[in-house]
């Protein structure tokens, strides 16, 4: 639960419009959808995919590591790590099942399955968006797993494009229908001030020596 006080002491720090734009930017955020990377092994790809939900609007994003060690490219994220969640899972089993258990259908992205185009694509489910790797696409497992299949349309001789490109595509066409329907896909009120407090703090250079003034001087009872 969040302490509003310490929320409120930290935000006297910020100027009013930097908390300005946090309200404006929560607004328009979302977990109605996530999207998941598996495997990819050039690191600015997911960086990319990254900043892609970011400027579209969404919140999560998970990355699964079974095969490639990774690290963030900030380069290329340009800051979009400090406003997006990023959720790391070490197997595509497991990243399956937590996602189903918080009770997203996992949509596979890929150019070989007939079952839907982008356009046709039903958004009032929440869903969860997986990416796969440049060559080889999503894993077996994820397929099998999957509870739909998601393509873009493409008219050229060519049957695929870079992830990056295929995620930002498809979130700003899924985000942007979203926001002109009438489904509930807002953060809550208490994820609302989570991620309130969550970029405040990120927002404050002298963070951990601000926190220990406040509580030594607003001590829990």
């Amino acid at each position: 639960m969040i302490d509003i006080d310490y929320l409120t002491y930290l935000e006297t720090i910020l100027t009013d419009n930097r908390k300005e734009r946090f309200l404006e930017v929560l607004e328009k955020r979302t977990k109605h959808f996530t999207v998941a990377v598996e495997d990819v092994y050039q690191l600015h790809n997911t960086s990319a995919v990254m900043r892609s939900c970011e400027v579209f609007g969404i919140q999560e994003l998970n990355v699964i590591e079974e095969r490639f060690g990774k690290r963030i490219d900030k380069q290329i994220a340009m800051g979009a790590q400090k406003w997006v969640d990023i959720n790391r899972h070490d197997s595509v089993s497991g990243c399956i099942a937590s996602l189903k258990e918080q009770g997203y259908q996992i949509i596979a992205t890929t150019p070989h399955e007939q079952d839907c185009t982008l356009e046709k694509f039903d958004i009032s489910k929440p869903s969860a968006i997986f990416f796969g790797t440049e060559k080889e696409g999503l894993s077996e497992e994820v397929m099998q797993n999957a509870d739909g299949y998601l393509k873009i349309p493409m008219v050229g001789f060519t049957e695929s494009l870079n992830i990056s490109v295929s995620a930002a595509i498809i979130i700003q066409d899924l985000t942007n229908r979203l926001r002109r329907s009438d489904i509930d896909w807002k953060l809550s009120a208490d994820e609302i001030l989570e991620k309130r407090l969550d970029w405040t703090r990120k927002s404050i250079k002298d963070i951990k020596r601000i926190e220990a003034r406040y509580f030594e001087e607003n001590p829990k009872v």
